[in-house]
């Protein structure tokens, strides 16, 4: 049974902060990391959550990868989860990175449609 509309609500709010958090951090850790969202459909929650780590380019995604700082995302990520009481999350599948200059290329800068697309 898809959780109450106020469930939803509360579960929204405790994301927002805890990934605020995550965020917060991974900038002061991360070089050339930007922001980071959340995208999910609370009928199909769990399964349906994906956290997008958003990087200024390309390039500065592809160096944080080489050298492992996906790992510390997704160590931030579990992290924020937990505090928000989201459990049976699969990282490997709720996790991903992306940029600024591909959502520009790809999608005009129009990140509405390109979370759609993801």
């Amino acid at each position: 049974m898809p959780p109450t509309k106020r469930d939803s609500a509360r579960l929204e709010r405790r994301l927002i902060a805890t990934l605020t958090e995550a965020c917060e951090t991974a900038k002061a850790e991360i070089p050339g990391f930007d922001w980071l969202t959340h995208t999910v459909d609370y009928a199909a929650f769990p399964h349906s959550l994906r956290v997008v780590w958003v990087f200024d380019t390309r390039a500065s995604k592809e160096l944080a990868l080489a050298n492992g700082k996906d790992q510390r995302m997704r160590e931030l990520t579990a992290a924020a989860l937990s505090d928000a009481e989201v459990d049976t999350v699969r990282l490997d599948r709720c996790v991903r990175f992306d940029s600024e200059e591909e959502c520009h290329l790809q999608h005009g800068g129009d990140w509405a449609l390109r979370l759609r697309k993801a």
